[in-house]
């Protein structure tokens, strides 16, 4: 009885030896294959500084030209920018100013009633309240042609010049450049001052042969020639437009049209600085 007890127990000592042993072998070579164990959440160390390495070198050979290609690009779209937001201004203020015309134009109607065109020299009679002037482009088709294609709202800037003025010319239109002005006209009083307008791609409007002008407007000094000014201005309110009459000895800082009221049939600007001055006394 004792014998057999002794066998069952050698044997079962020599099964777990056997267990043990199976148990070691396995666990080495689980230990060969899987070095890091079997769950890894991140690659090796080794390996994730390979990766870096040729992610690194990869951005190092793209970058400089991916980041020209985006500098050229940002450049182009803020050129387009600056160009649209130009294009939108100048519409702004050409809607603007149409708006505000028309509602003028209708309140006059509403207001004066039947309208008038503008009789010859000598032939108009006082009227206590001034009518809206019918366009007639049969007084000067070819003024009217260009003022078409220079006036903003039918309004512009206009300045009288000959070659006396040539240099305050120069200061005049190129201040009314800078500021952005577009509807401005010089008439030229002789070929010369149109033909410097031109080449200095200035709007000109060169004025028919007229006896009882040109003399004075080929040699007249600015005095004499601002005393023809508002003989010539009768065309211009003749075919509708309204203007701004500029002596050429002065400097635009700003866009004059954005501050004027239009709340008068004629507005006027003196060097005076009280009533006596203003009125010339």
């Amino acid at each position: 009885m004792a014998g057999r007890r002794d066998k069952v127990q050698s044997i079962r000592g020599s099964r777990i030896v056997v267990a043990i042993v199976i148990g070691v072998l396995v666990g080495c070579v689980f230990a060969f294959l899987f070095p890091h164990g079997f769950f890894i959440s991140n690659p090796p160390i080794q390996n994730r500084r390979t990766i870096k390495s040729n992610y690194q070198s990869g951005s190092s050979c793209e970058s400089p030209e991916r980041v020209n290609m985006l500098k050229s690009d940002i450049a182009s779209l803020t050129d387009r920018n600056v160009e649209l937001k130009k294009q939108v201004r100048k519409l702004t203020e050409k809607l603007r100013l149409a708006e505000q015309g028309k509602d003028h134009a209708q309140k006059q109607v509403m207001v004066l009633g039947d309208q008038h065109k503008v009789g010859s020299m000598g032939t108009v009679k006082g009227l206590r309240t001034n009518p809206t002037v019918i366009p007639d482009e049969s007084v000067n088709p070819r003024l009217a042609k260009i003022l078409e294609e220079v006036a903003v709202g039918k309004e512009l800037i206009v300045a009288l010049a000959n070659s006396n003025v040539k240099s305050m010319l120069e200061v005049w239109f190129t201040n009314i450049k800078k500021a952005g002005i577009i509807n401005y006209l010089v008439v030229a009083l002789d070929d010369p001052i149109a033909e410097f307008c031109k080449t200095n791609d200035v709007p000109v409007y060169k004025r028919d042969p007229d006896v009882g002008i040109d003399s004075i407007a080929r040699t007249g000094g600015n005095h004499a020639v601002s005393g023809l000014k508002f003989r010539i201005l009768r065309e211009f309110l003749q075919l509708g437009y309204s203007v701004l009459l500029s002596d050429v000895d002065i400097v635009y800082l700003r866009n004059p049209f954005d501050y004027l009221y239009r709340d008068s049939d004629v507005e006027s600007m003196t060097d005076g600085h009280n009533n006596m001055t203003a009125y010339g006394l």
